[in-house]
């Protein structure tokens, strides 16, 4: 398929006053009138914007009223300092996210749903198609909860899972929490290596794992990679398996630690009641969950994440920037080691919203298989990453003429930036009117920063505005602002989720390099950014945005600086190529080369004229100064488990380092596609000319 590259940007949903009205930021407008005696105009966004981060613990203290946060006891201040690392939000509070996710609003009955579950069916196995209602959620959180209590389990303990995307994850995270103790999930889908890079840290007493599932069409065994976690890590005393797809659950275990079947923890004997859940009132920054780094370059980090921050932050993005309303149904497309599964199952903080999970390859049997749960589940916001769009546009598919889609008010998109043409497909092929909200953010902070707005226009490229409380500004080389030129993406102003610290951080060294070494005392996030300037002469610029890519990966080319989004834009537009990986080898101490590495469509053969006609395409639709020093057929582009490509690293190999100081294969969806760029880099770095690596 070959779309026009867009030179710029086009109108191409405006909310009507309708929309407006209706939204749940107009409802929070009207609520800091009545209640704070503040007034914002509904589209005087770039206002809202500026007073909610330079007046921070007014705005993070308005989000837990509006929200009806319950907290245990109160804290005399919402923000004590403004220093970065080291902000101290809501001292002496205590509060708990379990409790907020399971117990309901008065409007909402204990019948409507909570959870609605699909697997992916395959040869002798049907799809597995579950509604858990939020008091049978309750229900098996409590019983949960219960034997967790019985094993010993206790406030600040920490609870690890080995799981896919399904209600039982779901409920031994809330159960976990609801006591206490500290959650940190490895999706099944990784080795049992990388699984051990990471628990290994956190010393674990207890480990859900899970036994195998389905994805692709197969049936993928994991009772083997279960029992070698289990075995390597001292701190165990519980294992907790649940079956396969077949139900099988074969494992073994050292004697010191005890073992349990998932079904005996959350069945009732005859006559038994439900144990009383009970939380465990905690503070404000008790540590909630762990998540972790990619991992691609050394260990991954352990990032802490506090029960009040995340509180707050996902329930201002979801209902104001997202706008989910009650009865929506909340589906992002993701697995359970990206942390947008714990943005999707934070829409249980909103009352009266079902989660939406499915368990399986987005493209089995084809890639109009998340549209079928969309369809059939009545879904209201629909996400997913960037490549997944691109996927369905290069396999043709069209939703909007294929699927019912008339519950669909809004679609996400995450985890890459989304190129302008493929704005411009969810409006012609998916739906005309709906809000599209491309977000950027990252694990770090387990949310976006830059968002959607649904009273605001969307331009095709753009991200909507900058989000409320998030003080974003694009830096120069010399720290300062730059408006409508790409710039360094920094927090200037505390952030209620920056992670709390990172586990085994002991001295907050590396905490410090990872984020505030480039600007001291400055978030810096390793995104590219390009802030709009504002619509008029001292109004603040609260965006459109546009994000270019990691910041690391920049091309250089003559002084023009590029991100890769726009190159791939250009590149994937061809109906000939996949998808494309570009390295600028400059700034490693070698030769300054543009290398392209590109998959191709199936059937197409690799030719000389090919090469020449990618490169007289990007000649005329970047610039001369972009044209490939070479260009290289590859059957994969490498990527991490969340579908990332390996920019960064793959630079660093083709530099010369060593792949183990760059890459653990265990954290790559695709190890073996670094084989023909480690020949490559060998060529690279010796005498030897240099031939194509496929």
């Amino acid at each position: 398929m070959n779309e026009p590259v867009l030179q710029s940007p086009r109108l191409l949903w405006q909310p009507s006053p309708q929309n407006i009205a209706d939204s749940n930021l107009s409802r929070y407008l009207a609520w800091l009138k009545a209640e704070r005696g503040l007034e914002f105009a509904p589209l005087d966004y770039p206002a809202l914007w500026s007073w909610s981060v330079n007046e921070p613990g007014a705005f993070w203290e308005s989000i837990a009223a509006f929200f009806q946060v319950r907290f245990n006891s109160d804290a005399e201040i919402p923000l004590k300092s403004l220093e970065m690392p080291g902000a101290k939000w809501f001292e002496g509070a205590t509060l708990n996210y379990a409790e907020h996710a399971l117990n309901s609003r008065n409007s909402v009955s204990p019948q409507e749903t909570a959870i609605i579950f699909e697997t992916e069916a395959s040869p002798g196995n049907a799809a597995r198609i579950e509604k858990i209602s939020r008091e049978e959620l309750r229900s098996r959180v409590a019983l949960v909860a219960a034997q967790l209590r019985a094993m010993g389990v206790r406030k600040g303990d920490c609870v690890a899972g080995y799981l896919s995307n399904t209600p039982e994850t779901v409920i031994a995270f809330l159960a976990s929490v609801s006591l206490g103790a500290v959650w940190s999930n490895c999706a099944v889908e990784m080795t049992s290596r990388s699984v051990l890079d990471r628990l290994t840290q956190i010393e674990p007493k207890v480990l859900f794992g899970l036994c195998g599932y389905i994805y692709g069409g197969k049936k993928h065994a994991r009772a083997q990679m279960v029992q070698e976690i289990a075995a390597g890590l001292p701190s165990l005393r519980h294992v907790v398996v649940i079956g396969d797809a077949d139900g099988k659950a074969d494992v073994a275990v050292s004697p010191d630690v005890t073992l349990h079947e998932w079904n005996s923890l959350v069945e009732l004997s005859t006559g038994d009641a439900v144990p009383e859940l009970k939380f465990e009132p905690v503070a404000f920054d008790h540590p909630l969950w762990i998540l972790y780094s990619s991992g691609t370059t050394g260990r991954p980090k352990a990032i802490v994440h506090g029960h009040g921050g995340i509180m707050l932050e996902h329930l201002k993005t979801l209902s104001l920037h997202l706008d989910i309303r009650a009865g929506d149904h909340f589906f992002w497309y993701t697995t359970s080691g990206w942390m947008m599964w714990n943005f999707l199952v934070s829409g249980l903080l909103l009352s009266g919203v079902a989660i939406v999970l499915y368990d399986g390859s987005p493209k089995s049997p084809d890639f109009g298989i998340l549209w079928d749960v969309v369809e059939r589940h009545g879904v209201t916001l629909f996400g997913a990453s960037a490549p997944y769009f691109r996927a369905c546009i290069k396999d043709g598919v069209e939703p909007g003429r294929r699927y019912g889609l008339e519950r669909l008010r809004c679609i996400g998109s995450t985890g890459a930036p989304l190129p302008p043409e493929d704005f411009v497909w969810i409006y012609e092929h998916v739906k005309q009117d709906i809000l599209l909200s491309s977000l950027s953010g990252g694990t770090d902070v387990c949310s976006a920063f830059v968002l959607s707005n649904p009273h605001l226009p969307v331009y095709s490229g753009k991200l909507q505005c900058l989000g409320l409380g998030a003080k974003i500004e694009a830096w120069d080389d010399r720290a300062q602002p730059v408006y409508g030129e790409m710039g360094e993406l920094v927090l200037t102003v505390p952030y209620p989720t920056m992670p709390l610290f990172l586990w085994g951080d002991e001295d907050g060294s590396r905490m410090r390099s990872s984020y505030f070494e480039k600007f001291p005392g400055i978030w810096s996030h390793g995104d590219w950014i390009e802030i709009d300037p504002p619509a008029h002469p001292g109004e603040p610029a609260a965006g459109p945005c546009v994000i270019h890519g990691r910041s690391d990966a920049t091309l250089n080319r003559g002084g023009v600086r590029m991100g890769t989004v726009e190159f791939y834009s250009v590149v994937e537009a061809l109906p000939e190529v996949a998808e494309a990986l570009v390295i600028d080898t400059g700034g490693l101490g070698r030769e300054d080369k543009l290398l392209l590495f590109v998959v191709l469509q199936p059937g197409v053969v690799w030719s000389e004229t090919l090469s020449r006609q990618i490169a007289l395409h990007l000649r005329n639709e970047v610039s001369p100064r972009h044209v490939p020093d070479a260009i290289y057929p590859v059957a994969e582009i490498p990527r991490t488990l969340n579908g990332k490509k390996l920019e960064v690293p793959i630079k660093r190999i083709l530099a010369g380092t060593a792949v183990e100081k760059v890459v653990h294969p265990g954290a790559m969806a695709n190890p073996d596609s670094l084989e023909p760029f480690l020949r490559l880099a060998k060529e690279l770095n010796s005498s030897k000319p240099v031939s194509a690596p496929a």
